[in-house]
């Protein structure tokens, strides 16, 4: 009961600056106020206007806002989001542009599940969706999910991501955002081992922690530093009343969100407070730059708290992955089994949550794969967000990793090389 008040009264922190928010807005926007030559009650319309959407985003799954898609003949084809596999914890979903001829490469793109949605990936999806056909997965938030429907823990993960590689087959290509890049590499060393007609034709793995001590980081630290014990006493809550999950044990999106605000909170607050000179002089707009990035950025997800302790205590503290010494149902995952599909890793010089060292010590793993399978990128001046989503991605990385793919794909020569359109 203690867990669920504290779940509930930061909901209902939420809501009240919601209200508070929407109340200012509407009081300093009455039209006596008008008349009064004080530009106070245009900072109270903005202050409120701003503090409403900030907290009302909270709670919101964002829409992937992909309408359509111009193709090769120059029509606007409509794109629809098609569940090919539905479970409990997550889906696999088709980006499915309707009207064209299927694309050469099939990919699926394993989106993390570290407090934000897949949609996250928004950009990352649309330079893809050029020439490619697009797979998502599209993980659920744990507050909606009953607790009849059991636990969810990093080997449920591991074992949900060889479900959806089986369901596309063994010419499919996998691209691992972030978070899940270690379990996608056991996830493919699982196939390799129990099902080598299911496994992919390629992995790239992008600023992963496959290694987290490999170049240690403020994230890394932090692992070290807190025991168990107080990561389940200061982080874990019981969902509360409002929703489906009453009662399922999280890690909640509103504590996750509070520790990203607080890493770069100078930064943030600059940026609302520009925001808000920005609707006082009616420069901001629905869809402006601040609004488009907030809208994602805010919109958090709850984890079950025993994917977010098992994650911490496996491949942080125990560093099971990087020791090659990871038990998945039972069964101990061995990465040297991976000889037939190609392992590309990308890292970005930048990158503060998953230093370069850490995504690339997949490829020591990788002791049965020949050195012609393996490829690695360094982004030079490359952040976290920009190796996959940023112009760097759009540039250098895209075009990199749809080369990767052609080299390597178990169709051969069947695919289309790369080339400027292709790459755009």
């Amino acid at each position: 009961m203690r867990y669920m008040m504290t779940y509930d009264w930061m909901e209902t922190v939420r809501n009240t600056n919601q209200w508070m928010g929407a109340t200012a807005n509407s009081m300093a926007s009455y039209p006596l106020f008008s008349m009064v030559p004080n530009p106070v009650f245009n900072w109270m319309s903005a202050w409120g206007e701003v503090t409403e959407r900030t907290f009302q985003r909270m709670v919101v799954k964002p829409d992937w806002g992909i309408r359509t898609f111009t193709c090769e003949d120059g029509k606007d084809h409509l794109v629809e989001i098609k569940t090919v596999v539905e479970r409990d914890f997550g889906d696999l979903i088709h980006i499915n542009v309707t009207g064209r001829e299927t694309q050469p490469r099939k990919v699926l793109l394993v989106a993390p599940m570290s407090g934000h949605y897949a949609t996250l990936l928004r950009s990352t999806v649309k330079s893809l969706l050029v020439n490619c056909e697009v797979y998502v997965t599209d993980w659920h938030n744990a507050r909606d999910i009953p607790v009849s429907a059991g636990k969810f823990d990093v080997e449920d993960y591991t074992l949900y991501l060889v479900e959806f590689m089986r369901e596309l087959g063994p010419d499919t290509h996998v691209i691992a955002v972030c978070q899940p890049a270690p379990l996608t590499l056991a996830a493919t060393a699982y196939l390799a081992e129990l099902d080598p007609k299911a496994q992919p034709s390629t992995l790239t793995l992008i600023g992963g922690p496959v290694d987290p001590d490999a170049t240690p980081t403020e994230v890394t630290d932090f692992g070290r530093r807190v025991t168990m014990g107080q990561l389940e006493q200061s982080m874990i809550q019981r969902v509360g009343f409002k929703y489906q999950g009453v009662g399922r044990m999280v890690y909640p999106g509103l504590l996750q969100l509070a520790s990203f605000m607080s890493m770069n909170a100078e930064r943030h607050s600059k940026a609302f407070s520009d925001q808000i000179h920005r609707v006082m002089r009616d420069e901001a707009s629905d869809h402006d730059a601040h609004n488009r990035f907030y809208d994602e950025y805010l919109a958090v997800m709850d984890m079950t708290a025993e994917f977010y302790l098992s994650t911490v205590e496996r491949v942080f503290k125990k560093r099971e992955i990087a020791r090659n010494a990871f038990i998945v149902d039972g069964h101990k995952v061995d990465i040297s089994k991976i000889t037939d599909v190609a392992v590309m890793t990308v890292e970005g010089a930048n990158d503060d949550i998953s230093a370069p060292g850490q995504c690339i010590a997949a490829l020591d793993l990788c002791t049965g794969l020949a050195d012609s399978k393996k490829a690695n990128h360094l982004e030079p001046g490359a952040g976290h967000y920009g190796i996959f989503a940023g112009r760097s991605w759009r540039d250098n990385i895209r075009p990199l990793v749809i080369d990767f793919m052609n080299t390597n794909s178990r169709k051969g020569k069947s695919l289309r090389p790369a080339n400027k359109n292709s790459a755009a």
